[in-house]
């Protein structure tokens, strides 16, 4: 069952949030473009932009039509029962526990002196990872 109450400060946070989000990023990757090495700032728009796009169908997908959202759907965008918040904060617990030895690994890659960039792509790539198979497991055993 989804949750359909909404106060007036959730909806006008509901607005504001994405919109801020969005000038936020959009000054980010300006400032990566102008200051950052190579293509840094022209992918970090990229990644933020699709990341965008993917919230917005979510949450289109979680409005229009509840009960065809999936699990993480109703749970990223915290309109879903007790279920979907626990399989969420579940897999987030996960994520959160590997974090920290994937980030200290990583870290002592590059101390040592392999190459930045593969490693720090690799560490963003294990951690999604980590977060969708996490998420899939426990939303198979809840």
């Amino acid at each position: 069952m989804s949750t359909t109450d909404r106060t007036p400060l959730q909806t006008f946070l509901l607005v504001l949030i994405p919109f801020a989000g969005l000038v936020l990023l959009t000054a980010i990757g300006l400032l990566l473009r102008e200051y950052a090495p190579g293509n840094m700032g022209t992918g970090f728009l990229v990644g933020a932009g699709l990341a965008l796009v993917a919230a917005a169908v979510a949450g289109l997908r979680v409005v229009r039509h509840p009960e065809r959202a999936t699990t993480f759907e109703r749970g990223w965008t915290q309109r879903g029962d007790e279920r979907d918040d626990l399989v969420l904060t579940r897999a987030l617990a996960v994520l959160g526990l590997l974090s920290l030895p994937l980030t200290v690994a990583a870290t002592l890659l590059i101390g040592v002196g392999v190459d930045q960039l593969p490693i720090l792509l690799a560490l963003n790539l294990a951690l999604m990872a980590t977060l969708a198979i996490s998420f899939a497991v426990i939303n198979r055993r809840n």
